[in-house]
């Protein structure tokens, strides 16, 4: 089931491109003021950190409602440094895999990467967002993909190119992708996923089960910030998959205030 909120997120139609010729995909991210969407959305967000059936257990002992221990125990700070930067930081992540699953039909396995984070305020390692897609029924199918993302967040004044920092985070990514594999076929095993275990493992040998390799890089941009930025300046070149790499850069309204304000409802719902 595609999340209500994902049909505010669609494609301006307008291409800009890179220095080295690369096309920039321009998105928008249009919300409305729907509770009951928003609610969804919240409630959706919030699962990334905790499943709601394992929340009562989690919070019993602590002395907090269930609202105290999300805002307190769980979620980024909303006001301490570096709290609202990874908010907007982990906002950009869940959009863009949202994106790739609801949009472009990737299998993205996302909660374990922010269930999984021991200190609230401090980013999860690794490859930001990976997706997988199964060509056919067949095991090992040569054209199976691997689709590796990485996201970063403009939503507030800065002389900072954001797509231009997801474009040299990417870069990184041929070392990080063995150890996020790893690390997430590692706690699907925890929990028992075997299945799903296996559908990662099918991609942890490229030499033995040849795949294909896709690499991405997002800005999630204020509208403010988005005028602001010269996208066209941004470069690809020492990309070691640059021939395969996408580039879309979402822009919206008050982008900030939206944020905080879907933390705030997860919180208050719980």
């Amino acid at each position: 089931m595609i999340p209500p909120h994902v049909s505010w997120l669609h494609d301006t139609g307008e291409r800009q491109v890179t220095a080295c010729g690369r096309e920039i995909e321009i998105w928008a991210l249009e919300p409305k003021e729907d509770d009951e969407v928003l609610s969804a959305w919240a409630t959706h967000f919030r699962q990334h950190y905790i499943d709601d059936d394992d929340l009562p257990a989690m919070v019993d002992g602590t002395g907090l409602s269930n609202a105290e221990y999300l805002r307190k125990i769980l979620f980024p700070d909303g006001s301490k440094t570096p709290g609202p930067s990874l908010r907007s930081g982990d906002f950009g992540e869940i959009l863009v895999a949202d994106y790739i699953e609801y949009l472009l039909g990737y299998w993205s396995p996302r909660t374990l990467r922010y269930q999984d984070r021991w200190n609230r305020n401090d980013s999860t390692k690794g490859c930001d967002i990976i997706g997988f897609k199964f060509a056919t029924e067949a095991p090992n199918d040569p054209n199976d993909e691997l689709f590796i993302f990485e996201s970063k967040s403009g939503m507030t004044k800065t002389d900072a190119n954001r797509l231009q920092d997801a474009i040299t985070d990417s870069i990184k990514d041929h070392l990080r992708e063995a150890m996020t594999l790893n690390a997430i076929k590692q706690r699907m095993l925890v929990r028992g996923q075997q299945e799903e275990a296996g559908k990662v493992k099918r991609f942890q040998n490229e030499v033995a089960r040849p795949f294909r390799r896709i690499n991405g890089a997002a800005a999630i941009l204020d509208d403010e910030v988005f005028v602001a930025t010269d996208l066209t300046a941004a470069s690809t070149a020492g990309h070691p998959n640059a021939d395969h790499l996408r580039l879309i850069v979402v822009r919206g309204p008050s982008l900030m205030k939206l944020v905080h304000a879907l933390y705030e409802r997860a919180a208050d719902e719980a």
